[in-house]
């Protein structure tokens, strides 16, 4: 039976593919988007609303009748135009305008590994939304990604991308931290499955490989054909490198929160995989495109 189906970022990554999923199921889609002015790849089909976040009101109107609202909204990093805590509010007004409009379930996407406790705001921040949607009385399945891949990746490609322009690749420490990157559109089937239940649930959203930064690095520059001698580095040295390259490309590459989460192992989980794309597989489908051009954070943004 069509339903109305709310997704934030349709036009843009993770939103995408769980628009065009639930758009294949029958359903009707809006979107709540700070981007009304991005090229649509729906043809119309998807209707774009702004967030209005500082109009609770509008916000409430553009998510009533739905009954399901898929929440992707989120910053990376901290910046001069935006940051963690206006995410943590903005998405807090969110959840309370979806109890509002009669919204049946809510579907989030965190991060493994999110506590209360920690010293690095992306997994603090995270943990203070997971608490207030369990708190909130609305049914809800939390998915925990770490990386996610495909093809408008920006970690992912960027690795590739340094592989292909740099004799030697570092790596922050010994490199033994571990990563389980998740295909998006492996995310996006258990979102929209998730969508047709009204159990809590809170699953962690992996992969089905496991790599050490080290290895990660290590298989895409064979997959590209780039293999480079891999080197441990200082995280200082390494993000004041990551610096240099930020101001050659107009981004931010690489931040020292990011380098401190992945260091304590933050992205790893003793979990079965939710996901069935093996890495490996998709990139060596992708290998001749993987990493040609730089993926810009900021431009994403920008856009």
């Amino acid at each position: 039976m069509s339903q109305i189906h709310v997704v934030t970022g349709a036009f843009g990554y993770s939103g995408r593919y769980i628009a065009r999923r639930l758009l294949a199921n029958g359903h009707e889609v809006r979107t709540l988007t700070n981007s009304l002015h991005k090229p649509d790849p729906f043809g119309g089909q998807v209707k774009a609303i702004p967030f209005n976040f500082d109009q609770p009101e509008k916000l409430v109107e553009s998510l009533r009748g739905a009954q399901v609202l898929y929440n992707t909204y989120w910053v990376r990093f901290n910046h001069k135009d935006f940051g963690h805590e206006t995410a943590v509010t903005n998405t807090l007004t969110l959840f309370n305008a979806a109890k509002e409009a009669g919204v049946e379930r809510i579907i989030h996407v965190s991060i493994t590994n999110p506590s209360l406790d920690s010293h690095l705001e992306y997994f603090s921040g995270k943990a203070r939304l997971e608490q207030a949607l369990i708190e909130s009385g609305i049914s809800y399945a939390i998915l925990r990604p770490t990386v996610l891949f495909g093809k408008e990746d920006i970690l992912i490609n960027n690795i590739a991308w340094l592989l292909r322009k740099l004799p030697l690749f570092g790596v922050f420490g010994d490199g033994r931290y571990r990563l389980q990157p998740i295909y998006v559109d492996d995310l996006a089937q258990l979102a929209v499955e998730q969508g047709e239940h009204r159990d809590n649930v809170t699953i962690d959203a992996i992969g089905p490989e496991t790599f050490t930064y080290r290895e990660l690095a290590e298989q895409i520059g064979a997959i590209i054909g780039k293999k480079r001698p891999i080197i441990s580095i200082p995280p200082s040295l390494g993000y004041a490198l990551g610096w240099i390259v930020s101001k050659l490309v107009n981004d931010v590459l690489i931040t020292r929160p990011e380098i401190k989460g992945l260091m304590s192992d933050l992205l790893y989980v003793d979990s079965p995989p939710a996901g069935r794309t093996r890495l490996t597989d998709w990139a060596k489908t992708n290998a001749a495109s993987l990493g040609r051009h730089y993926a810009s954070e900021l431009a994403r943004r920008r856009n």
